[in-house]
């Protein structure tokens, strides 16, 4: 499905606004992404703060860093 929502998006040029608290779905989707804390916007990033980890954001930080800890229990 999101590789349909993918292609949908490249050839009609589109723009979609997704809310996941599964990172693996905005970094596969998302060019930026926005971590909010009880409703509010503490970090603006680049998908390649995921892979790096040097998000500026304490709360930010621990939320890629749980992420990948999830990845590596599986």
């Amino acid at each position: 499905m999101l590789n349909l929502l993918a292609d949908i998006r490249a050839k009609r040029k589109l723009t979609y606004l997704f809310v996941s608290h599964d990172l693996a779905v905005i970094d596969h989707m998302c060019e930026r992404l926005a971590v909010m804390q009880y409703g509010k916007v503490v970090e603006i990033m680049d998908r390649d703060v995921l892979s790096t980890g040097k998000a500026k954001d304490p709360y930010a930080r621990e939320l890629i860093e749980a992420s990948l800890e999830y990845d590596h229990a599986v």
